[in-house]
């Protein structure tokens, strides 16, 4: 596999069975003040339980990102308690990414949000790979980068200012890094990050553009100019740099997908739809969001027992989406003919 062998399991990804078993959850994970209610708050927490990093008493960069219904990102940088906890915000219907040194390990739906669910816990497994087992030069340390002495540090303590959401100081301290070493690709797609971040779309443009003068195979930089030229409606230069991303990267689902929507928003349905297709065989669940998007071209186009059978297929992994009952009418309105159930 193209992409990082570090093994992360799902370990528990369950809604609150009770009200005060989460609060006490969240009061734990987040830390508590005095008079809280963490019934009534909203909240995505849990906890990345690290196995097999004592061997080497390195961590690599682990970030949690919290993609809310709005398409809004919230980031966090986990250090050896493997705590993070997004608090006051609704998680409802978005979607938990774990990165690793800047590449996508796992992405998971979150249910939506009723009056009884307002917080939502997801746990994770992150295994270090075992040196003793793996042949040299394998993809596993593909996109790692060596630092050492002054350089590591600036970037242990860029890494926690992150996770103290202070990004004025991780852009200094990033910026600083990259001015002793313009090779260190992953710092450049740090500071890209914290670009966007702020939309701040032209900083963020050019660290990605920097992060690929030193890595030209740096899929996770391709992927986010492809999502900048996205918001900026440059669809064509999105298409060919997304286009590079999955080459680079052809496991990356989240690629795929940005490349689906880029190639229907160039109205190239037939490509954007095998783009999709893609995103969901390389994560079912996490890219559940790509059949919505082909059933609503499959229903521009009038093919509407077709865009039933998308909405069927996602409601089967996403049972409790806030439109669910919509998409229900839809399908009963318009259902699917009988081989394509």
């Amino acid at each position: 596999m193209k992409r990082l062998t570090f093994l992360l399991v799902l370990c528990a990804a369950t809604a609150a069975q009770a009200e005060n078993t989460f609060a006490q959850g969240a009061s734990e994970i987040c830390g508590d003040s005095a008079g809280s209610n963490w019934n009534a708050d909203s909240a995505v927490f849990g906890r990345i339980t690290l196995r097999g990093f004592e061997r080497s008493g390195k961590l690599p960069k682990i970030t949690v990102t919290l993609i809310d219904r709005n398409r809004s990102e919230h980031r966090y940088t986990i250090d050896r308690n493997g705590n993070y906890c997004f608090r006051g915000i609704d998680g409802g219907g978005g979607q938990i990414v774990v990165d690793v040194e800047e590449n996508e390990i796992i992405r998971r739906s979150l249910p939506s949000s009723t009056t009884q669910l307002r917080q939502h816990r997801q746990d994770f497994e992150l295994n270090a790979p075992d040196d003793r087992q793996r042949p040299p030069s394998t993809v596993s340390a593909r996109y790692s980068y060596p630092r050492e002495g002054e350089n590591a540090a600036l970037f242990e303590r860029a890494a926690e200012a992150e996770r103290k959401k202070d990004r004025g100081t991780a852009v200094k301290l990033l910026k600083e890094l990259v001015g002793k070493d313009a090779k260190d690709f992953v710092a450049w797609g740090r500071l890209g990050s914290i670009y966007f971040e702020q939309s701040d779309l032209k900083a963020a443009e050019a660290a990605y553009t920097k992060a690929l003068d030193a890595r030209p195979d740096f899929g996770f930089g391709m992927m986010n100019l492809g999502r900048i030229y996205l918001v900026q409606n440059k669809v064509d230069a999105a298409i060919e740099i997304l286009l590079r991303s999955t080459q680079a990267d052809p496991t990356a689902p989240r690629a795929f997908q940005l490349l689906g929507e880029a190639y229907l928003l160039a109205k190239k349905g037939t490509l954007g739809v095998e783009a999709l297709t893609e995103a969901i065989r390389l994560d079912p669940v996490g890219m559940a969001e790509c059949h919505l998007l082909m059933a609503r071209l499959y229903d521009r186009a009038g093919a509407r027992s077709w865009a039933s059978r998308e909405y069927q297929t996602f409601l089967k992994k996403v049972p409790d989406h806030a439109e669910k009952k919509k998409f229900e009418k839809y399908i009963k309105d318009n259902p699917p003919e009988p081989d394509e159930q």
